[in-house]
């Protein structure tokens, strides 16, 4: 072979490398920071992976807010209508966090079925509804609507 051409042919081939190395670090570092959400329904019936960071998400339910009396730990339950899940939280929840309205929570599901939360996102007024949530409550049948909460279609 043509010196000329073997180098033209190495050059392209170091190339061609390099480029597939950077794309293939560059998925692997996406693929770990993604936080797929779930509803409660896909957590109960097995769908969210255990020990990876998810995002949870649905309707507290009214009277399952439970607040430690000597640290910051809260537990409460998010529902989709359909199924409840057990969410723990350590730390100062959201001014706008109330039961009977809408919260992410960002955690890891434990192998007890628990979404062990590091952060919870409340929506932001009586009006929004994070478009998650509303879709998927939407899907999983007739929403319910509790006074003074408006929902959007």
């Amino acid at each position: 072979m043509n010196p000329l051409r073997r180098k033209r042919l190495l050059i392209i081939l170091a190339n061609l490398v390099g480029v597939s190395i950077t794309v293939g670090l560059m998925m692997s570092a996406l693929r770990e920071n993604i936080n797929l959400f779930y509803t409660p329904t896909q957590i109960a019936n097995g769908d969210a992976p255990l020990g990876k960071r998810i995002r949870a998400g649905g309707i507290v339910e009214k009277g399952s807010l439970k607040r430690s009396s000597n640290s910051l730990d809260v537990i409460f339950v998010v529902t989709d209508f359909n199924k409840a899940v057990t969410i723990t939280y350590r730390g100062v929840l959201p001014d706008l966090f109330r039961e009977g309205q809408g919260v992410v929570a960002l955690g890891k599901l434990n192998t007890n079925g628990v979404v062990i939360a590091d952060e919870v996102l409340a929506k932001h007024d009586e009006k929004y509804m994070p478009p998650e949530i509303n879709k998927n409550l939407k899907d999983s049948g007739p929403i319910r609507v509790s006074p003074g909460q408006v929902n959007e279609n």
